[in-house]
């Protein structure tokens, strides 16, 4: 016997389409955008930097601290800008979370989202 799986806009109980359709989950998705794409834009950027100018010149090669290069003092900065933009991301996601949990708390009520 075969069993049919419901997806989430066929089930009963909230209107799926228009919470999509809505001023406040358009505002969501927004807000979201305007953290997710410069981030990932600065994230590719700095990312990139490293491998380009130790390739195609000699910029970091010059000491820095001692012995250790600028090239290895850039690759330690990396894994800081990837902590960081974690924990902006993760402060930022709770604001996103409580718009949400305000979203479905208007559509369990039944006004409009």
């Amino acid at each position: 016997m075969a069993v049919k799986k419901q997806s989430f806009a066929e089930r009963p109980g909230v209107d799926y389409e228009a919470l999509a359709q809505s001023a406040m989950f358009r505002g969501l998705i927004q807000e979201k955008k305007a953290f997710i794409i410069p981030a990932t834009i600065f994230f590719f950027a700095f990312y990139f930097t490293l491998p380009i100018l130790t390739s195609y010149s000699n910029v970091l090669n010059a000491p820095a601290i001692g012995p250790v290069s600028w090239a290895w003092l850039f690759a330690f900065a990396q894994f800081v800008m990837t902590w960081a933009l974690c924990i902006l991301y993760s402060k930022r996601a709770v604001k996103f979370d409580e718009i949400v949990e305000q979203m479905k708390q208007e559509a369990k009520e039944g006004g409009n989202v």
